[in-house]
Formats: structure tokens, C-alpha cells, sequence
């Protein structure tokens, strides 16, 4: 069994080999596209896009 040294005195190359055992993957989740639009933000696109108002 490894002795336990706290993660402040670990070496910078047991901290990164740490720091990337704990990481995770998203995996096919992209967190950019779950946002949802800000419905109070100006939208410069038209509504209705080739709908002839007269």
C-alpha cells in the first residue's frame, strides 16, 4: 500500500498524473450546444423570414 502525501507536496509530475487519472471525458455530450437561448436577448434575425406583411 502507497503511503498517503498530501496532494500540495506531490511532485508536479504526480500532481498532472493525478489531475488526468481524475478527469473525465464528456463523451458525445456537447456542453455548448445544451444552452438554451437568453429569451430576454435582441434577436436580429426576423420572426417570420419571407412571410410578406401587407
Amino acid at each position: 500500500m502507497d503511503k498517503f502525501i498530501p496532494y500540495d507536496k506531490l511532485s508536479k509530475k504526480a500532481r498532472r498524473a493525478l489531475d488526468q487519472k481524475r478527469r473525465g471525458t464528456w463523451g458525445t455530450v456537447n456542453p455548448a450546444a445544451r444552452l438554451e437561448a437568453n429569451p430576454k436577448a435582441y434577436k436580429r434575425h426576423p420572426k417570420h423570414k419571407g412571410l410578406d406583411m401587407e
